[in-house]
């Protein structure tokens, strides 16, 4: 069955790194765009990038535009937000996410923390 699980939340300063990983199984990876989208208590799921199927375009929410990055591996069917420059306000759980014949799945979230 098709299945995505995120990796490598945690708690950074300001102006700090991380790097997100979202592995994929159950279905073809390399021919679907990815995305990943981020969400706080009280408010609406944001999506935050999305990469094409072969990596060829990319694009981003002006919130992060020029401080993260999404890339893929679809030979290890795996999905990244490098996150730089990160900010209190990136405080949130981050989520990837697939549209398949479809319909829309989603795995079971990473928690993000910016705080000093």
């Amino acid at each position: 069955q098709l299945q995505l699980v995120e990796s490598g939340g945690g708690l950074v300063q300001p102006g700090g790194s991380l790097r997100l990983s979202c592995a994929a199984s159950g279905f073809t990876f390399s021919s679907y765009a990815m995305n990943w989208y981020r969400q706080t208590a009280g408010k609406e799921r944001e999506l935050v990038a999305t990469i094409t199927s072969a990596g060829g375009s990319r694009n981003y929410a002006d919130s992060v535009k020029g401080r993260f990055t999404i890339s893929r591996d679809n030979a290890k069917n795996t999905v990244y937000l490098q996150m730089n420059s990160l900010k209190p306000e990136d405080t949130a759980v981050y989520y990837c996410k697939v549209k398949n014949w479809g319909r829309d799945y989603w795995g079971q979230g990473t928690q993000v923390t910016v705080s000093s």
